[in-house]
């Protein structure tokens, strides 16, 4: 059974940071290529990073020099820490594992940016 479970959501204020993890079991972690959405309330789920299990790197330009995204292969573990953050960086962030047509997704984490 394939789980990925996300961690380390929360609050916190306008230019702060925050660590999200997701930790997979039940792939063949390595050769998935792993990514971060988020969905705000209203509005459709988009791309946030993704990595490929290569290590390449792609980010929506919306976070571009603020977010990082990275994996550990020897964990089973995709992070995404996330600097500068912004009111409309609020939204539930999702980890997603992908391989050719096999797509997972985790549960969720929320993220509320507020003073």
């Amino acid at each position: 059974q394939v789980q990925l479970v996300e961690s380390g959501g929360g609050l916190v204020q306008p230019g702060g940071s925050l660590r999200l993890s997701c930790a997979a079991s039940g792939i063949i972690f390595s050769v998935y290529a792993m990514g971060w959405y988020r969905q705000a309330p209203e509005k459709q789920r988009e791309l946030v990073a993704t990595i490929t299990s290569g290590g390449n790197t792609y980010y929506a330009d919306s976070v571009k020099g603020r977010f990082t995204i990275s994996r550990d292969n020897a964990k089973n573990t995709v992070y995404l820490q996330m600097n500068s953050l912004k009111p409309e960086d609020t939204a539930v962030y999702y980890c997603n594992a992908q391989r050719t047509i096999s797509h997972y997704w985790g549960q969720g984490t929320q993220v509320t940016v507020s003073s």
